[in-house]
């Protein structure tokens, strides 16, 4: 069961930085946002690279043309689940754009199975699909007539990237002759990097001006890279110990803490069905933990 803690501590640690992510959105240019979970976050996941390595020393893995394949696709893909993420704040309350995006869990499932080899037990499946009805429920408080087409294709697109983003880390963590937890700290590694250099690449291209509005919040930046680095050490090992649906399933916990900081932080009110929500939410996260 080690993969529940790695992902309640994701869960934590990725509430923390959504929230600061939202609040960093107000007046900094979505592409300077979805850098501030990179920019500053390689030095971290070196650490703790040496730090794992430390503890329990391994040799050098060999990285093969086809994990570097992956690694790239997979850090590409975050990119692009993270700038779609910080859209959603734009569309809708802070709770309901990350709501959406948790659609990602029954995606993993099903491309799991389809392309990746992941087979679930029946528990499993339902755990799934009982989040999902939870999702579904939190993110359209009004009815799913009053969800915005446009915010719902956002969402989606948002927990499809994701979810691939998530298959492709763990696909990568497991071509490396070296322990999962390790495979984990190296393909983080990695796509941290590449995140890094590509953002800024194209920000120092396309909005210069980007790199003064994250200088000027140069303290929340830092924040939110190391926070967002801590959170994916815990994605990243727990997603090479256990089956990507699973993980993220579990994960869907994240709306919980979401929630009540749209509350105390946010001031948005909390409905009825929102508590269904999230009493589903936690019916689904003890089916997947046992399935």
């Amino acid at each position: 069961m080690e993969w529940v803690l790695f992902t309640l501590g994701a869960v934590v640690l990725q509430t923390l930085r959504n929230a600061l992510q939202s609040k960093l959105s107000a007046h900094v240019d979505t592409s300077g946002v979805t850098l501030s979970r990179f920019v500053l976050a390689p030095p971290v996941a070196l650490v703790y690279l040496l730090s794992l390595n430390s503890a329990q020393p391994q040799t050098s893995p060999t990285f093969s043309y086809d994990f570097v394949a992956v690694v790239v696709c997979a850090s590409l893909l975050q990119i692009a689940a993270t700038a779609f993420m910080i859209t959603l704040f734009k569309q809708r309350n802070f709770a309901i754009g990350a709501g959406l995006a948790k659609s990602e869990a029954l995606v993993a499932g099903v491309l799991g199975m389809l392309f990746f080899g992941s087979y679930l037990t029946l528990l499993g499946w339902a755990g799934i699909l009982v989040g999902a009805v939870a999702v579904y429920l939190l993110s359209t408080p009004m009815g799913i007539k009053a969800l915005n087409s446009k915010t719902l294709l956002i969402g989606l697109a948002c927990g499809s990237c994701f979810a691939l983003t998530s298959l492709l880390v763990r696909e990568a963590s497991h071509m490396l002759n070296v322990p999962h937890s390790h495979g984990a700290a190296w393909v983080l590694l990695w796509v941290l990097c590449i995140q890094s250099l590509t953002l800024c690449s194209y920000i120092g291209v396309t909005k210069p001006q980007v790199f003064r509005q994250l200088l000027n919040a140069k303290k929340q930046v830092a924040l939110i890279s190391t926070i967002s680095c801590l959170g994916s050490v815990c994605w990243f090992t727990a997603m090479a110990l256990q089956h990507v649906a699973l993980v993220k399933t579990l994960g869907q916990l994240e709306v919980l803490l979401t929630l009540i900081l749209a509350h105390f932080w946010f001031k948005n009110t909390v409905s009825k069905k929102e508590i269904i929500g999230l009493l589903l939410i936690s019916v689904a996260a003890v089916m997947v933990m046992w399935a």
